[in-house]
This record gives C-alpha cells, sequence and structure tokens, in this order.
C-alpha cells in the first residue's frame, strides 16, 4: 500500500525493518553511510562490532520467521548451532543450571549481518544507497522526504514512510525539533563498561568443555575487577573470548595478561586463550545506556518510526541489542498489517516496541542502577529494595533449582517477559530453594 519507503541505517535494525517494509511497500531504500560491498568484514559505523556478540534465542527465533533459511545460510558460511549441551553459565565459580532446549547460533558480528544482508537485498523491491541522510522534510503533519549527502552533493528523495535506524547518534530528536515537534524523552543510566575481545585459532579437542559460555561476577573477589567473561566458536575454527570490566577496572589489553586473566575463570576460557592469536585484541568503551522514549508525544509526524539502538542501546553485557532489533521488525509488521495506509502518529507501533524495550531495560538497566546506588550509598525505596532482593533470590536459584532456572532463562534469552519472574510461586520456589543451600541462606 505504500510507494517508497525509506530506512536510514542498513545495520541488523534497518535490514529488519527493510525486510518487514518489503512486504507493504512498492519500493524500499536503505540509506547507509558505510561501504557495505565489503561483505563479513567489520563496518566503520559499527565499531563495537568487532567485540563479542551473541544472537539469543528470542532474537533467533524471529529472524528465522522473517528470513526463513538464514540458520541455514550462516552456518554454510561458518556460523555454528551450539545446544544447551554445550553451553555454560557461571555465577563466580559456580555453574547455573543448563538452559534446557535453548540453541545459540555461534558467529562474529560481521558474519551474521553480512547473511542478513544478502538475504534482505536479494528481494526485488529492496536497495542499498550508499549516502549519509542529512534531514527529515514534513508535509501536513507527516514525513514527506529524506534529504541524504553523496560526494556529489545534497539530494532529495521522495518517501511514503521513514524508519530511524540509525543507532546511539540518531539525529531524529534534533530533526524533529527544528521542524516544531517535540522531542522525545531521552533517559540514561550511566554504564562506564569496558570491554576487550580476542579471537584465538580452535586447536585440540576441548573434551567436555563448552562450546559457549558467559561467567558473571560480583564485588571485589571478582578476578582482575572482572564483570563478566564470555567465550563461543566462531566461524573459521576461531574462538572468540570477550572480558568486560566497569570503571575503574580495565580489561587487560596485552596477550599476556588476558591469558592471564582466562587462566583464573572456567577452564574454557583458559583453553580457548591458549590457541594461537588470529585477530589482535580489540577494546571499546561504552559510557551509558541509552532509551529515547516515543510514546505519548504529541503532536508527532506521522508515517516515522525509530527502531533498534535509536530507540535504545542496552549495556552489551547482557547481549540484547541484535535480539531487540529484530524484535522491533516483528512490532512494525503488526503495526502495518492493521495500518495499511498510517495517518498520524504511530502509537500503536510505539506502544508495542515498548514492551520489548521494556523487558530488555529492566534487566540491564535495572541491573546497572542497582550497581550505581550501591557503589553511592544512594538510600532507595522500601519497594525497590525488596524488588532488588528478590530478583537475587531468583538469579541465585539458578544455582540449584531447574524450574526457576528455565524461567530465568526464558527472559534473558529474551523469550519471555520479565513479569513471569515476579509471580509469586516463582519467588517463593526461589527462596525455598535458596535456603536448601546452607552458603547462600
Amino acid at each position: 500500500m505504500l510507494g517508497t519507503a525509506c530506512v536510514l541505517g542498513g545495520s541488523i535494525a534497518g535490514l529488519m525493518a527493510a525486510r518487514v517494509l518489503a512486504d507493504h511497500a512498492h519500493t524500499v531504500l536503505i540509506v547507509e553511510r558505510d561501504d557495505v560491498e565489503a561483505d563479513g568484514r567489520p563496518r566503520v559505523g559499527v565499531p563495537h562490532d568487532r567485540q563479542g556478540h551473541v544472537l539469543l534465542p528470542g532474537g533467533f527465533a524471529q529472524l528465522e520467521r522473517w528470513l526463513p533459511g538464514f540458520t541455514s545460510e550462516a552456518l554454510d558460511h561458518g556460523a555454528l548451532l551450539v545446544d544447551y549441551k554445550q553451553q555454560a553459565v557461571y555465577l563466580g565459580d559456580a555453574q547455573r543450571l543448563p538452559n534446557r532446549d535453548m540453541s545459540i547460533l555461534a558467529g562474529t558480528r560481521p558474519l551474521l549481518e553480512s547473511r542478513i544482508r544478502a538475504m534482505v537485498l536479494a528481494l526485488p523491491n529492496v536497495s542499498i544507497l550508499s549516502a549519509r541522510a542529512t534531514g527529515l522534510d514534513f508535509r501536513d503533519g507527516a514525513v514527506h522526504a529524506v534529504r541524504y549527502a553523496r560526494r556529489d552533493g545534497e539530494h532529495v528523495v521522495g518517501a511514503d514512510f521513514v524508519v530511524d535506524a540509525t543507532g546511539r547518534s540518531s539525529k531524529t530528536s534534533e530533526w524533529l525539533e527544528q521542524a516544531g515537534f517535540p522531542r522525545p524523552r531521552l533517559h540514561r543510566v550511566r554504564t562506564d563498561i569496558n570491554y576487550a575481545t580476542a579471537l584465538f585459532e580452535r586447536s585440540g579437542d576441548p573434551g567436555e568443555l563448552p562450546l559457549t559460555a558467559l561467567a558473571h561476577f560480583d564485588g571485589p573477589s571478582a578476578p582482575d575487577g572482572l564483570a563478566l567473561g564470555t567465550t563461543l566458536v566462531a566461524e573459521e575454527d576461531q574462538w572468540m573470548v570477550m572480558l568486560a570490566a566497569y570503571e575503574p577496572a580495565r580489561p587487560p589489553r596485552t596477550l599476556e595478561d588476558f591469558r592471564a586473566t582466562c587462566a583464573k575463570l572456567p577452564p574454557v576460557f583458559g583453553h580457548a586463550a591458549g590457541g594461537q592469536l588470529t585477530r589482535e585484541i580489540q577494546t571499546y568503551r561504552q559510557a551509558d545506556s541509552r532509551r529515547r522514549d516515543f510514546t505519548g508525544l504529541d503532536p508527532f509526524p506521522a508515517r516515522l518510526v525509530c527502531v533498534g539502538d535509536a530507540v535504545a542501546s542496552f549495556n552489551p553485557i547482557y547481549g540484547q541489542g541484535m535480539s531487540s532489533a529484530v524484535l522491533h521488525a516483528s512490532c512494525l509488521s503488526e503495526y502495518l498489517i492493521a495500518n495499511p495506509l498510517p495517518q498520524g502518529m504511530a502509537t500503536e507501533f510505539f506502544d508495542m516496541q515498548a514492551v520489548v524495550t521494556d523487558a530488555a531495560w529492566a534487566l540491564s538497566a535495572g541491573a546497572d542502577a542497582a550497581r550505581l546506588d550501591a557503589l553511592q550509598g544512594v538510600e532507595v525505596s522500601v519497594e525497590l529494595e525488596q524488588q532488588r532482593w528478590a530478583m537475587d533470590q531468583v538469579v541465585q536459584a539458578t544455582l540449584s533449582d531447574q524450574t526457576v532456572a528455565d524461567a530465568f532463562s526464558a527472559v534473558s534469552f529474551m523469550l519471555d517477559h520479565p513479569s513471569i519472574l515476579a509471580e509469586p510461586a516463582l519467588f517463593e520456589r526461589a527462596v525455598a530453594a535458596n535456603e536448601r543451600m546452607p552458603a547462600r541462606r
């Protein structure tokens, strides 16, 4: 029902939005500033794509829904499907009960993104333009055109629908304000997270060691100040190992120190880091998590929505970014099916999207806020203190109660809403499980 739809940004969020729009528009144009001809290589506009990434089962399921055969395509190019028996999650030195029946598609971010891009651009009505979006034009309360710049100057293309997928640095708020519309409210939670990732050759038989592992640490006993360590298999017979730490701690940057830290973690980390280094250690820092709230704005231009990190970018140690982007595309599909000729603000879309964003934000930003309050000695309400204590009970119970572990895995893997963790029966079960463990009573 739409003529031309424009997507600003060709990362995963933009590509998946383009896939959905292909069912509703005659032409879909992706405006992407990076040169994406170099298939499978890191992109300048995504400096963190050299770090460890994971496609959570919730996003994985939706990705296969929108791009049938994606899993096979990714596997053919070197990705690996890791079932629950080959996964491990550690809380300090203790191993959590398994993530039953939840497979993870393992591979580097450039590999996964390149496969998504290839499948989306194979659609006959989708194309990509190498250019930088510079503004939006509005008419009669709706977005009317996209302005973009190339080496030969600035151009304008008419648009019947626009999706902003330009990430954390999105300029849509400024463009809205310049046109007389209110800016979305911006929320920030300090993270000050530093992380470093290295790739190693997979050599030797790992035996009973898992193929993906996450190790969470908290407090002064954390090895070398780490908050998280992850290791997972990657394409071309490699291990990808990522170490993350909150300020003032920093993950190691030299190979010697990196291996020394890995030796203090569960055995799979030392095994993975013991291989031949295949890519230099890459570091990155994220200062904060950001969320732009598009609900309740009035007025707001019709036929304009935002997705991915342009809406919310989370603390990367929770691995929610790629999966959130895919789920945003599913929300866009539901909205366009119900509104084939959208008029007025996309209220229904933003409300649906907020469910996804709220769920991810509650886990990551909620935990970061609790950490900051503890560090700064901030007094919180009794209600909030009880909520945080209850969540801690659930997390600790994942070490000993499979039912609680299954529920927590479903939430952390974006297959279920965090509200299930507040159900009285589950909470009571978690408390009872912890009371049976004297060391954690």
